[in-house]
């Protein structure tokens, strides 16, 4: 196994070691008011809606999580069958691998083989020459792309990068490429500065993927020979990071602390097109199989379904009305930094 193969399959072992789906994060500091007359009835066809020009059963889709290794190409083949059978979006984790080790080819290509009609993303680093980022989204046949971005994770990494001048690039990417690109945290939040700066590039959806969930500085530290845990705190909350991509008026996808469908209504009513959902799903493939996630999906799409209903509403475009308050810590955040 390569050095690159076999970090991908620590940070999937690490990413369940320190799984916690009842860790605290701002999505509890976020309420919306109910309706006790909501003058509404449960049915799923409100959650349709299109993404990339495709149509998908469900606002939320299984986000980026591994490639480029033996056990990586087992849950890629998963997640896809199961995106096709439930009809959801799923971005594979980073392909740049590729650029070094094309044999690590069919642990990405597996996903279209398993979903060939399906919504299918894939994803690079922005260090990612744009000849390379062409050939691979032809190899993956993909409807979008996304760039990752990970400084706190590279720090943390102790074979990880130290130079981040990566605009350039992503603008010669976003010259190169006709897809979709999504830009794209991995943990920590995107702030509303970087968000502008790509905005005027051209760059046509964020997702924000803010701290709340997995944490690459922690899993990092883990494969770290001295403590660099003081790098673990410095995400920023997803609702904020979400409430700043609303405030720059772009396409935004919400990721980051996702564990239950009253996560996803929450950040759908903060403005976000679609929700992306990672480790509580890696988790409970570990744990329950391809049965096991999809039924999870399943019961997520039903349950989301009879959210929207009890608020009171009708369709997905309508859930940004409805009245949310926040707790007072993270109301003063937003206060000092929206």
């Amino acid at each position: 196994m390569s050095i690159r193969s076999k970090r991908k399959e620590e940070h999937l072992n690490l990413a369940q070691m320190f799984f916690n789906k009842s860790n605290f994060n701002s999505f509890d500091q976020l309420h919306l008011l109910r309706p006790a007359l909501p003058e509404a009835k449960v049915d799923l066809g409100v959650l349709k809606t299109k993404m990339f020009s495709k149509s998908i059963a469900a606002p939320f889709f299984i986000n980026a999580m591994t490639g480029g290794s033996k056990k990586s190409k087992t849950i890629n083949q998963a997640l896809a069958q199961i995106a096709n059978k439930e009809q959801i979006a799923l971005a594979l984790g980073s392909a740049s691998i590729l650029t070094k080790e094309s044999e690590q080819l069919d642990s990405f290509s597996i996903a279209r083989n398993e979903d060939p009609d399906g919504i299918l993303i894939a994803n690079v680093n922005p260090e990612t020459p744009a000849t390379e980022v062409k050939k691979i989204i032809t190899d993956l046949a993909v409807d979008a792309l996304q760039i990752h971005l990970n400084t706190v994770q590279e720090i943390a990494m102790p074979e990880g990068d130290r130079y981040f001048y990566w605009l350039n690039n992503i603008k010669e990417i976003r010259q190169a490429v006709d897809l979709p690109i999504i830009i794209k945290e991995v943990g920590m939040g995107l702030d509303q500065n970087s968000i502008h700066l790509l905005k005027r590039e051209g760059i046509d959806y964020f997702d924000v993927a803010g701290s709340g969930g997995t944490n690459f500085a922690k899993i990092e530290n883990a494969r770290n020979q001295h403590d660099v845990s003081y790098l673990e705190n410095l995400g920023l909350p997803t609702v904020i990071s979400a409430l700043m991509a609303k405030k720059e008026n772009v396409n935004f996808i919400v990721s980051g602390g996702i564990r239950n469908p009253l996560d996803i209504l929450k950040a759908l009513t903060l403005g976000g097109q679609y929700v992306g959902i990672s480790n509580v799903f890696l988790q409970q493939f570990n744990l329950h199989g391809l049965i096991g996630l999809q039924q999870l999906i399943r019961a997520w799409k039903e349950d989301l379904a009879g959210l929207i209903a009890i608020y009171g509403k009708h369709d997905l475009a309508s859930l940004t009305e409805i009245k949310k308050y926040y707790d007072f810590s993270l109301k003063n955040q937003i206060d000092q930094l929206i």
